[in-house]
């Protein structure tokens, strides 16, 4: 028998001597975790990539991270960590777990230990309720341990499974800065925001050559999962940044905006004014004139607060927090221009996903209606229009939160209930003085209802007489002041009162009953 100390992975002999690890190798297995090779700096360096660790510095505050498992697979040939670093550690001095896969590993796949370090931290999640940063950066799981990683109870499944029951419950947050591929893509998917990094980050199912191989598909990678793709076409990812430190940035900003837990309040800040006066030359007076509704955010929120969210995709929607006299809000508005403003299905989803992330982490609501409706024809209808409406519609009458809708300009048909109009019981519903209010605009009623009527008439000034005299007739039936004597709308306010209106409104909402109706769950559109 020989006495030579057992080599790795070497099953226990009797009468063998025990492997014990010396103060050397234990020092090099440390240290292989603490910087790439040089192989993999070059690589990181030509990608215009950080090291995990400078990631990790550059997102927690100075000198706060604590590591578990740094000596996970030690054993193993060159697979430091296992190819991902965990731990906690603050953000502004809050507390924070953080996954970080170490693309100089194996590409960030994930073997057992890897998968084992993951589950850990979601379940420290669970527990302590505390928020997640997924940095991910990761070729998928490694094939050769599949049988150990994959089916079992403790597998990777158990990460995704543990990702939704922290769903509404503490933040997760993802940068992507390189690959997350096949199921690993599913990470990102169940985060509450995903920033991506334009031409180093993407997802994908199956990579370019596995979709050659079996559906016959010859594409680019960025075609099929790149990161401006994603924010621009799928909606997968929320934001675009240039670099790791851009998305690093981004992460820490959105973070400021939430409280830790669903039980807290967002963080509070000092008030400031906002960088423009509202005026009444801000929004165009005739329907169809197209304006950017950033201007009237500017114009209402605390300077420099607003924090857009997907701004590339279904930009006719304008969605993202900002702050009112230092107090956190989410913003709803249409966007008259682009597309006027007109509701899609990528907008409607777009909005329900924003409105459920709101009402989940107690953060007021302030809807912006400048909107035409719904949009029509047989294109929308075919990709879903009455479901993706009927699911921002459910998301608007599920929110408990202080919620103000304001009708800017207009609110024609079902966009009306998607902007949280009065039916479904907003804390309050106001308008500015030029607001407008009905199944459809004036142009579209006059057609519907007097179509035939016009054009009997052969005479052109004839003609428009009678047009025009439909039009006073029916803007009369929807004078915002009657709507208001009606009790409608709750105020008709000037712009330069608005801002104030608003704070007002939310801050006398504050202590409103959140419970909802005793039933097990409410069964949205899909």
């Amino acid at each position: 028998m020989s006495d030579q100390p057992l080599g790795p992975g070497e099953p226990v002999r009797p009468g063998a001597p025990v492997r014990t690890s010396g103060a050397r190798e234990l020092a090099a297995a440390r240290e292989a975790t603490l910087r790439p090779t040089e192989k993999g700096a070059a690589k990181l360096a030509d990608q215009n990539k950080l090291y995990v660790r400078e990631r990790i510095a550059l997102l927690v505050d100075e000198g706060t991270f604590v590591e578990d498992g740094q000596l996970a697979n030690a054993l193993a040939d060159a697979l430091p960590a296992d190819g991902v670093v965990t731990g906690r550690g603050l953000v502004d001095g809050r507390p924070v777990l953080v996954v970080a896969n170490d693309p100089t590993v194996k590409a960030g796949s994930w073997g057992a230990r890897t998968v084992e370090k993951i589950v850990r931290v979601t379940e420290v999640a669970l527990r302590d309720e505390l928020p997640i940063f997924w940095l991910v950066d990761s070729a998928g799981a490694r094939i050769t341990d599949q049988v150990e990683l994959f089916p079992g109870r403790r597998g990777a499944g158990r990460i995704f499974a543990n990702q939704v029951a922290l769903s509404g419950k503490v933040a997760q947050i993802c940068c992507l800065f390189g690959p997350s591929a096949a199921g690993g893509a599913y990470i990102p998917s169940f985060c509450d925001l995903v920033i991506m990094v334009e031409a180093n980050a993407s997802m994908y199912l199956g990579s370019p050559r596995m979709a050659e191989m079996v559906v016959g598909e010859k594409v680019s990678l960025q075609e099929m999962g790149g990161a401006r793709m994603h924010t621009t076409v799928s909606g997968c990812g929320d934001l675009l940044a240039a670099d790791d430190e851009e998305a690093i940035e981004l992460a820490r900003e959105y973070f400021s905006y939430l409280p830790a837990t669903w039980r807290d309040r967002p963080p509070e800040f000092d008030a400031r004014p906002p960088a423009r006066p509202f005026t009444a030359d801000l929004v165009p007076a005739q329907d169809s004139a197209g304006y950017d509704m950033h201007a009237l955010l500017d114009a209402l929120l605390d300077a420099d607060s607003f924090f857009e969210v997907k701004p590339l995709y279904a930009a006719e929607l304008i969605v993202g927090f900002g702050r009112l006299e230092g107090q956190v809000v989410g913003i709803v508005a249409n966007n008259p221009a682009v597309r006027g403003g007109v509701l899609f299905v990528d907008s409607a989803d777009k909005a329900a996903r924003f409105i459920w992330l709101c009402d989940a982490f107690n953060v007021p609501l302030v809807y912006l209606a400048d909107v035409p409706g719904f949009m029509i024809g047989s294109e929308v209808e075919r990709q879903g229009i009455i479901r993706a409406g009927a699911k921002m519609i459910t998301a608007v009458a599920d929110a408990t939160v202080p919620t103000v809708s304001v009708i800017v300009r207009k609110a024609y048909g079902a966009g009306l209930y998607a902007m949280c109009g009065p039916g479904f019981s907003p804390d309050a519903c106001i308008a500015l003085p030029t607001a407008k209010i009905a199944v459809m605009g004036p142009e579209a009623a006059i057609n519907a209802v007097y179509y035939n009527r016009i054009a009997q008439i052969e005479d052109p000034r004839e003609r428009a007489a009678y047009v025009e005299r439909l039009r006073t007739e029916y803007e009369h039936d929807i004078d915002i002041l009657r709507l208001a004597a009606d009790l409608v709308i709750d105020a008709i306010v000037e712009p330069a009162d608005l801002r104030a209106e608003i704070i007002a409104r939310l801050a006398a909402a504050q202590t409103k009953d959140r419970r909802t109706p005793d039933k097990r769950r409410g069964v949205p559109p899909m």
